[in-house]
C-alpha cells in the first residue's frame, strides 16, 4: 500500500470513530481516558474543561498518545495508534469554529470559559492489526 492509500485509511477511521483513549504523561507514567475525537486532516481535536487534569498533564508535558477505531470484535480489528504533542485551544475563534450541540450536555456554549480544545498535531500515525499484517506507518 503506497503513502497516500494508507493516508486515506487513516483519515477513514478518523471520519468513522468518535470514541478512542487519550494518554498523557503524569510523572514519567501513562495515564489513559477515553475522550471524543474529531479531525482536521491528519490533527485531532477533542473538548474538555480547562479545569481537568489533563490540561494540566499536558502544559507539563505535551506528548500524547491516542488509540482509535477499535471496535472490540477480536483479532484482525483495525484502528490507528497517533503519537502527537498536544495544545491547549481557548480562543474564541477556535471554541466557534469547533463547536458542536454535542458540547451542549458539558458546557454552556462556545463561550464557556472553561471549554477548551485539545489539538493533537501528529508525530506519528501507524495502520495497525490490518488483517494480521504488520502496522504500517505514515510518513509525516
Amino acid at each position: 500500500m503506497n503513502q497516500e492509500e494508507l493516508k486515506g485509511k487513516i483519515e477513514k477511521i478518523m471520519d468513522e470513530h468518535y470514541t478512542g483513549t487519550l494518554a498523557t504523561v503524569v510523572r514519567d507514567q501513562p495515564l489513559t481516558r477515553y475522550m471524543t475525537f474529531f479531525h482536521e486532516g491528519l490533527t485531532l481535536y477533542t473538548p474538555t474543561s480547562i479545569d481537568t487534569h489533563k490540561t494540566d498533564e499536558i502544559e507539563a508535558n505535551p506528548n500524547v498518545h491516542v488509540l482509535l477505531g477499535y471496535e472490540g470484535e477480536g483479532f484482525g480489528d483495525t484502528f490507528i495508534e497517533f503519537e502527537g504533542k498536544a495544545t491547549i485551544k481557548e480562543d474564541k475563534e477556535t471554541k466557534h469554529e469547533l463547536w458542536n450541540e454535542h458540547l451542549e450536555k458539558y458546557f454552556e456554549g462556545p463561550d464557556d470559559p472553561k471549554l477548551v480544545f485539545l489539538e493533537l498535531k501528529p508525530t506519528n500515525i501507524r495502520l495497525m492489526n490490518k488483517s494480521g499484517e504488520p502496522p504500517l506507518s505514515l510518513d509525516l
